[in-house]
């Protein structure tokens, strides 16, 4: 492609804003060039917590955003991963102790679907039963957590350090720890998408109790 072709390609082009969710006062993202505003929908941008807040002690959380919405020269996005840095997770562990982790998928109050991946490190060496009790704290109290909060609250709790907390508070009486945290929490399904897998699933049963029935 000549310099005239690129040039006039990107002269058809116009920038659009990325702001984040509500949730994060609709602060700007960055911005993404496009011919054509659908060209925009689908796009995921990533930024670390210390961004939007302003906290520098922040800037090992990293979170995924994803584009649903645009309008005019603005794009409106929604809240897709929460992870943190593989540096910063790597410093957290020491020889001769423990490091507890556990892949937990839950349903939020609104119907979204996550899957959330906490990490409990001890300060010595823990046995294997006192690692699977800690290991079932931390399953038990991200249930509670999503069975009494929207999507939003609950993605809230994790940022804002609250589900470490109580895991910390509970697991810290089966064995001493030097930190919990969540690693990482994967928005997996919406309400719509959740709601059409059960249907679905309904229609598959409803099937094989025909064919039961016939036989």
């Amino acid at each position: 492609m000549s310099e005239r072709s690129v040039s006039k390609s990107r002269e058809q082009k116009r920038w659009y804003s990325v702001l984040a969710p509500e949730q994060f006062d609709r602060q700007e993202l960055g911005e993404t060039l496009a011919e054509e505003p659908q060209q925009v929908v689908g796009r995921t941008i990533t930024t670390t917590l210390d961004q939007l807040t302003g906290d520098s002690n922040a800037n090992n959380t990293k979170l995924t955003f994803k584009i649903t919405d645009v309008g005019s020269d603005t794009a409106y996005t929604e809240f897709i991963k929460y992870e943190l840095t593989r540096d910063y997770l790597r410093s957290l562990v020491r020889r001769g102790a423990s490091k507890v982790e556990a892949s937990i998928t839950v349903l939020t109050t609104d119907d979204y679907r996550v899957r959330v991946q906490p990490v409990a490190l001890t300060t010595k060496k823990a046995d294997r039963s006192q690692e699977k009790a800690i290991r079932r704290v931390m399953i038990d109290k991200v249930h509670a957590a999503a069975e009494e909060r929207t999507f939003e609250a609950f993605v809230d709790a994790i940022v804002d350090g609250n589900l470490s907390s109580a895991i910390y508070g509970d697991a810290k009486e089966i064995y001493p720890l030097r930190r919990v945290e969540v690693q990482k929490l994967t928005l997996e399904a919406r309400p719509r998408e959740v709601a059409a897998e059960e249907e679905a699933s309904v229609d598959v049963d409803a099937d094989e109790v025909a064919v039961d029935a016939d036989e």
